[in-house]
């Protein structure tokens, strides 16, 4: 039971003062000039102003409040290094049962350090799961927090001082451990594709400075060189990009004796791999209305240098005109089909006819090209399938068709063909998922004969309007019609000639994106994405390698035709290694090198700062023999030691909530009546002798 007196005025202060002013100078007044009966109207006026100020006696009933004591675990990846984790869950049960003695602790538990699949940061934020849990704590009932970890924190503030009861840090793993690790120091995030790349990386290790040791370097999984490195030391690395698009370099040391830990013996870079710009030859074989529509796409492309030359003047055309008279250049044909011929990604014919302005043997070093790697389509027209038709001539053998000599003039729509709604040059092509297709008419068609490679678009009577074919190394694309001018004129609301004809091109070119059969991983915070394009019906499932070795299949559904996907939420963060059928792929999930494995070495010394500046302490949970050294708990006032050297400290609060209250009023009733009557009676009385 708690006593206190109050007050509880009858009146108002003002009018209070109003009365109590003129009575206490009359009655100092009396005292002053030593009337009769002073002192006795003195304690009558007093007694009437305590009349009037009502004071009360109080009885309050107060439940005592508890003190809020945070448990922080760090859930982190490095936490899972040898029996941490084990050590971690003994310690917090232990605390918990021992805490659970004190009636006077209200325990909060929160785990931190796991990366979520939103949230991809690797650092052990343990301080920030703290500060959460005391958020709507007041100060006064604080009693501190023990914090289980392995003493790798990354967000120990520089002056740590606001915690008003102790810290301490309860440390797992051993006094001993050895760790080595590789990182990168240098690392660009891009380079040219075929061109070499300057980076550099270091390794750390225990006990181990100025030691050489071996370094595997990997590209996309595959090994391209072993390094002699110095451990301690910074080392330059020559590396070439082998090509476009998102590439994996990898650096890998092997496993010392004794070490805790491998997670860290590789270092990830992602180099973005960037083509220098494409050379493509272009030859038109006579002016024509669609001439200009390949040259406008891809003069139209910054990444391709475009060399384009149209037959105006045939050798059989002769009028007369001197040579000199003429202001046509001349077609470099030795220059651009012997010496050259190996500098262009590709070649395009865009109508063209076989009229002496190449010679015949010229025709046998672009199929050889061609079969070496190089790349070549063939925009026909009627030409094609006339007379002169460069099918007669030795580049026969890089074609994927041979013309019947018919020409279909009939309006047509171009549609895909089965294998074409799987292909990825015409997968999803805009406006082909109607009938008819939402594009304009063609008008004419040149007919073949046994198709080699995939025809995966048609005209009319189902004939092949699109090839696309492997020939030696190198690609073959025919494009049997030369009304795609009608699409980007806007005839009929034209059609998607640019996706159309620029992955046309691509694929030629052999852009990774646009393979029929490929396979690729990504990672996305958490989550593990597994793409897959075939040619099949069937993809089946991925089986996945995670960074700790384990593996797991991973279903793949269809989406698109051809177009089949994945993905799975992943605890581990690291290099995981994807296949399917014959296709390998790589994906790091997770932020590259994170913080959380540079540093893997139990260690008491980036929290003793913190935990010291509060009263608290760090020590190790590790005891003699591998058993648990868990400290006792003891219970202190806020002015109290803390720490001891086998106990822990955390404060308790004199706070409390208020149950109920009992009022006893000292002016109440008869008593007061009879004192104030008793005074000012004996006032009158003395006065009256």
């Amino acid at each position: 039971m708690n006593w206190s007196l109050a007050f509880e005025p009858l009146l108002s202060w003002p009018l209070m003062a109003a009365l109590a002013v003129p009575m206490a100078l009359l009655a100092l007044a009396a005292l002053y000039f030593r009337q009769r009966g002073a002192l006795l109207r003195v304690a009558a006026f007093a007694a009437l102003a305590l009349a009037l100020l009502n004071p009360v006696l109080l009885d309050e009933e107060r439940d005592p409040l508890q003190s809020v004591v945070a448990i922080v675990v760090d859930r982190s990846q490095s936490q899972d290094i040898g029996a941490r984790a084990a050590t971690t869950d003994q310690t917090v049960e232990e605390l918990k049962a021992r805490l659970g003695r004190f009636s006077q602790f209200d325990v909060r538990v929160v785990e931190a350090g796991r990366v979520s699949e939103t949230d991809d940061r690797t650092q052990t934020r343990l301080f920030s799961a703290l500060e959460s849990v005391f958020r709507d704590v007041p100060p006064s009932r604080i009693g501190g927090a023990v914090m289980v970890t392995d003493g790798q924190v990354h967000d120990v503030p520089a002056a740590f001082d606001g915690l008003p009861g102790p810290l301490h840090a309860l440390i797992t793993g051993e006094d001993d451990e050895r760790d080595r690790r590789v990182r990168f120091v240098n690392a660009p995030r891009f380079g040219i594709v075929d061109k070499p790349l300057s980076m550099s990386y270091r390794v750390i290790g225990t006990g181990e400075e100025g030691q050489p040791i071996d370094v595997r370097v990997s590209i996309n999984g595959e090994q391209v060189a072993l390094e002699r490195a110095i451990v301690g030391s910074e080392m330059p690395l020559e590396i070439t990009v082998p090509g476009a698009g998102r590439n994996i370099v990898e650096l890998s040391v092997e496993r010392a004796e004794g070490e805790i830990t491998d997670a860290n013996n590789r270092a990830i870079a992602i180099v973005d791999g960037i083509r220098e710009n494409l050379r493509v030859l272009l030859v038109s074989g006579e002016p024509h209305a669609g001439e200009r529509t390949w040259r406008n796409l891809l003069k139209s492309d910054a990444a391709v240098d475009l060399v384009h030359f149209t037959i105006l003047r045939p050798p059989e055309k002769q009028d007369g005109t001197p040579i000199n008279d003429l202001s046509l250049i001349a077609f470099p044909t030795r220059e651009l089909f012997v010496e050259k011929i190996n500098d262009f990604d590709l070649i395009i014919f865009d109508r063209y006819q076989h009229r002496d302005v190449l010679p015949i043997l010229y025709y046998d070093y672009i199929a050889e090209y061609v079969e070496r790697g190089g790349a070549l389509l063939i925009a026909a027209g009627p030409e094609y399938a006339g007379e002169q038709s460069i099918s007669r001539t030795p580049l026969m053998s890089a074609l994927p068709a041979l013309p019947t000599g018919t020409v279909i003039e009939e309006a047509f729509y171009p549609r895909l063909t089965e294998t074409g709604a799987r292909h990825p040059v015409t997968r999803g092509l805009e406006g082909s998922g109607q009938e008819p297709p939402n594009w304009s008419r063609w008008f004419r068609l040149v007919g073949i004969s046994r198709p080699l490679g995939d025809v995966v678009m048609k005209g009319p009577r189902e004939e092949p309007l699109l090839l696309l074919n492997r020939n030696g190394e190198g690609r073959v694309g025919m494009f049997l019609s030369d009304q795609g001018w009608l699409w980007a004129r806007g005839f009929e609301g034209g059609g998607p000639h640019v996706s159309l004809y620029r992955r046309i091109a691509h694929w030629l070119m052999k852009e990774p994106e646009l393979e029929e059969e490929r396979l690729t991983a990504a990672g996305r915070g958490m989550t593990l994405e597994v793409s897959r394009q075939t040619m099949s019906d069937e993809a089946g499932p991925a089986r996945v390698i995670t960074p700790s070795g384990a593996t797991m299949d991973l279903p793949l559904v269809a989406g698109r035709p051809g177009l089949f996907s994945g993905s799975a939420t992943v605890e581990e963060i690291g290099l995981y290694q994807v296949a399917n059928g014959d296709l390998t792929a790589l994906a790091h999930v997770g932020p590259v090198n994170a913080p959380e494995f540079a540093e893997t070495v139990s260690t008491p010394d980036v929290l003793r700062p913190a935990a010291e500046a509060t009263g608290g302490g760090v020590r190790r949970l590790a005891g003699f023999g591998g058993r648990l050294a868990m400290p006792g708990i003891v219970p202190v006032r806020a002015s109290g030691e803390a720490s001891g050297r086998d106990w822990i400290g955390l404060r308790t609060t004199r706070d409390s909530v208020l149950k109920s209250v009992n009022r006893v009023p000292l002016f109440a009733g008869f008593f007061g009546l009879a004192l104030l009557l008793f005074a000012f009676c004996a006032m009158w009385y003395r006065e009256g002798r």
